[in-house]
């Protein structure tokens, strides 16, 4: 069951790497929704252009300047969301990279595996903080981390299980960010803060040139169920459009 908006007063989010891809259908989908989306992206052109079109649309859409990697860059963003709203319903943590390749653990350049940790962890702790004071001004908060299925050990530990390629940056980075979503939802258990990490499944997009089977709408449903879950739903979980997911 949903949360559900009223006319007056809609419902604020932050979608994080939303001028394109899962993160843009993210935020169109909860635009559809009714609420005022803050298009979080570091290009301007692309984030503009993407605002433009949600408006378009009919969603009441905003950009946000926002690199996840620059600790003055998230400050900024949190003090305009804090200015045009006063809070935050819900933060989307969808910017990610692969931390390119190849990413065979006897080979790899340590510093693909430091750049993917740096924005698909670091960021989205760097975010999260920077974004905690306007989420508690929320009566129902949630936070959304887009994960990967990748990121799983049962499942790379499954044999026959389908785990993609090698990849000691990009897969590992996902562990570790299920690893953080479970600590913040310990610290926040007292709170009506419920934080989950999502799979959109193999979507799609520029991240694996589009090689993907799901479309991006596809890919953004799950991420899209949580951010607007009742407050008696799950947190500190992980989940696919299947269901839960097995650490």
């Amino acid at each position: 069951m949903s949360e559900t908006n009223t006319v007056n007063h809609p419902k604020v989010a932050l979608v994080t790497g939303a001028n394109k891809g899962i993160g843009y259908e993210i935020a169109a989908g909860l635009g559809a929704l009714g609420w005022s989306v803050g298009i979080g992206a570091r290009n301007e052109q692309r984030r503009e252009a993407a605002v433009d079109q949600l408006r378009a649309a009919g969603a009441d859409a905003f950009g946000v300047p926002l690199d996840v990697t620059d600790d003055a860059s998230v400050t900024a963003a949190a003090r305009l969301i804090k200015e045009r709203a006063g809070r935050l319903d819900a933060l989307v943590n969808n910017a990610g990279i692969t931390g390119g390749g190849p990413q065979e653990p006897t080979t790899v350049d340590v510093n693909r595996v430091r750049a993917a940790v740096e924005t698909n962890v670091i960021g989205v702790i760097r975010v999260t903080n920077a974004l905690l004071p306007l989420l508690r001004r929320s009566p129902a908060p949630r936070i959304v981390n887009v994960s990967s299925s990748v990121g799983s050990l049962t499942l790379q530990t499954t044999p026959g299980a389908e785990t993609g390629p090698i990849a000691v940056a990009y897969a590992p980075s996902k562990t570790f960010l299920n690893a953080v979503t479970v600590q913040y939802a310990k610290e926040l258990a007292d709170t009506p803060i419920l934080i989950n990490a999502v799979c959109p499944g193999y979507t799609a997009t520029d991240l694996n040139g589009f090689r993907g089977v799901r479309t991006p709408q596809q890919g953004a449903a799950v991420a899209i169920r949580l951010a607007t879950v009742s407050a008696d739903g799950p947190t500190g979980r992980f989940f696919d459009d299947e269901g839960e997911v097995p650490w």
